[in-house]
C-alpha cells in the first residue's frame, strides 16, 4: 500500500489492465494491430521537469543577454585597504620578541605602610629603554611613579635589578626620565610614528602589572586622538587635557611607563592609566610616542621642560560642576553677556608685577578667547614663549580692562 490509496499517485501499470491492452480483439481476417508505447507516470514527470528546465535557462539567457557568454563573478573591491601580511598571531610573537628585552620593571621605594604592612601601590610600575650612550641607558615612564620618589630601582628583563637616577620630570605631560649604567644593556625599543595609527590595528601592551613584570597583552586601537581631562593638582578639578591613544589591551596598575607597541615591533606609545569602575571594561590609554619623545629628549637634555608662566591662580567662572556660588557671582559685577573666563583667585611672579588682582576676570589673551582655566594654560603652554609680551583683557568690578604682561619661565615644582 502506498502513501496514497488512490492509484492516481501509483506509478505502477496493472497487470490485469495490462493484459486487456495487449490482447486482440479478434485474429480473424483481421491484422492484428501492436501496443502503443506507454509511458510511466514518473517517467512524464521526469520529461516535464528536463523540457521545464530547459526552457527556463533560455528565458534566463534571452533576458539577461547572456546566451552563449560564458561570466565569471568578480568580487567587489574594498579600496585604501593594505593587506595583511603574514599570521597576526605570529606577529605578535614577532613584535613582542623585539621590545620585551627593552621593558622595565620600576620600583620606587616609598615608605611602607606601617599600620597595614604593605607598600603603597604607586610604587610601581614599567618603563622602556630607548637610547643608550656609552655610559648611560635611558629610561621613559611615567611621573606618577616616580613622584615623591624614595630609592629608584629598576629590574631587567632577565632579572637584574639596578638603581636608577631620575633624570627628568614633567607633570604635565606625566613623562619621566630615567637613567641606568648601560653595562650589559644591549637593546633598546624602536620608537614609532605614532601619527600613522590606524583605527583598529592590533597593539601589544608590555609592562609589570600588580609588579607582574614581564606581562604581555593584546588588543586593539580602539580611538587614535582621544582626549582626557585630568586634574594636575589632584583636586578634582580639570585644568588639563591629555591626548591619548585608547585601546582595549588590558592595563592594571603598575603597567604604567610600559610600552604599547604595533605589530612592527615599534613602541606607537607609552600606557599610563584605564578608567576603572563598575560596569566599565576595556578602557586603556597610552600617550601617543611623538608627544612623548618630544618631551623626553628635552628632559634628557635639560632635566625639564621649559614652559610660559604668568602666575595666576584661577577657577572657571562658568563651571557645571563645581559652578560658583551666586553671592561670589554678584561681587564680580559682570556684563550679562560675560558668561565664560577664568576667575583670578591669587596672582604671583609676573601676574602681580602687571597688577592683576583677585576676583579679576580674564576673558582673552591677545585678543583670544580665554573660557576657563584650561584655555588659559593650553594657550600659555601651546603658543608662547618665554620673554615675549602677552595682552590681557579683564574684567574687574565690571569694567573691562587691558594690560600687558612679560611671561617668565614656569618655576620648577
Amino acid at each position: 500500500m502506498g502513501l496514497f490509496d488512490d492509484d492516481f499517485y501509483s506509478t505502477k501499470v496493472s497487470r490485469r489492465k495490462e493484459r486487456k491492452a495487449l490482447k486482440p480483439s479478434s485474429t480473424r481476417g483481421w491484422p492484428v494491430r501492436k501496443p502503443r508505447l506507454s509511458l510511466s507516470t514518473l517517467q512524464i514527470s521526469a520529461i516535464s521537469s528536463l523540457i521545464s528546465a530547459v526552457v527556463a535557462v533560455l528565458l534566463f539567457s534571452l533576458v539577461t543577454g547572456q546566451l552563449g557568454h560564458e561570466t565569471t563573478a568578480v568580487p567587489a573591491m574594498i579600496q585604501n585597504v593594505t593587506p595583511s601580511s603574514g599570521d597576526p598571531y605570529d606577529r605578535i610573537i614577532q613584535a613582542a620578541a623585539m621590545v620585551r628585552p627593552a621593558v622595565v620593571s620600576i620600583i620606587n621605594h616609598k615608605e611602607d605602610n606601617k599600620e597595614l604592612n604593605i607598600l603603597n601601590e604607586s610604587a610601581l610600575g614599567s618603563g622602556v629603554i630607548y637610547k643608550k650612550t656609552d655610559a648611560k641607558a635611558f629610561i621613559i615612564t611615567n611621573n606618577h611613579v616616580i613622584d615623591g620618589p624614595g630609592k629608584l630601582e629598576v629590574v631587567t628583563v632577565d632579572g637584574e635589578t639596578r638603581p636608577a637616577t631620575l633624570v627628568g620630570t614633567d607633570r604635565v605631560s606625566d613623562i619621566a626620565v630615567l637613567s641606568i649604567d648601560a653595562k650589559g644593556i644591549n637593546m633598546v625599543a624602536q620608537i614609532g610614528d605614532s601619527s600613522k595609527l590606524r583605527l583598529g590595528e592590533t597593539v601589544i601592551a608590555i609592562g609589570n602589572p600588580l609588579g607582574l613584570g614581564d606581562t604581555l597583552t593584546s588588543g586593539i586601537v580602539s580611538y587614535t586622538e582621544r582626549k582626557i581631562p585630568v586634574s594636575l593638582n589632584q583636586d578634582g578639578v580639570y585644568d588639563w587635557e591629555q591626548e591619548v591613544i585608547q585601546t582595549d589591551a588590558a592595563i592594571n596598575e603598575g603597567n604604567s611607563g610600559g610600552a604599547l607597541v604595533d605589530l612592527n615591533g615599534q613602541v606607537i606609545g607609552i600606557n599610563t592609566m584605564k578608567i576603572s569602575d563598575t560596569g566599565v571594561e576595556g578602557l586603556g590609554f597610552a600617550i601617543p610616542a611623538n608627544h612623548v619623545m618630544k618631551t623626553a629628549n628635552e628632559l634628557a637634555e635639560k632635566g625639564r621642560i621649559a614652559r610660559s608662566y604668568l602666575g595666576v591662580y584661577s577657577v572657571d567662572l562658568n563651571n557645571p560642576y563645581i559652578p560658583l556660588a551666586e553671592e561670589q557671582l554678584k561681587k564680580l559685577n559682570l556684563p550679562d553677556s560675560i558668561k565664560d573666563g577664568a576667575v583670578v583667585l591669587d596672582v604671583v611672579g609676573p601676574a602681580k608685577e602687571a597688577g592683576l588682582k583677585f576676583n579679576d576676570v580674564i576673558t582673552k589673551f591677545n585678543s583670544e578667547p580665554i573660557t576657563s582655566t584650561l584655555s588659559l594654560r593650553k594657550y600659555l603652554y601651546d603658543h608662547t614663549e618665554i620673554g615675549t609680551q602677552l595682552k590681557i583683557t579683564f574684567y574687574r568690578n565690571g569694567v573691562m580692562k587691558e594690560v600687558s604682561v612679560t611671561l617668565q619661565e614656569k618655576p620648577q615644582e
